[in-house]
């Protein structure tokens, strides 16, 4: 298992809900196919399964 996950931003966060917008906003990402590194851990993958239908996810 890695110790990073790579996250992309493949759908806008425009129309939906506030709450998921502020979790978008809170992994670091802004723009669109945006991608970032973060850890592996509960708290990232809980954030991650809240918002799954706008994210892309590897494993780094």
């Amino acid at each position: 298992m890695a110790d990073t996950i790579k996250v992309t931003l493949v759908k806008s966060p425009i129309g939906a809900v506030p709450k998921h917008r502020r979790t978008v906003e809170a992994l670091g990402l802004t723009k669109m196919h945006k991608t970032v590194e973060l850890p592996n851990n509960a708290a990232t993958k809980g954030m991650i399964a809240q918002v799954s239908y706008l994210l892309k996810v590897e494993e780094a």
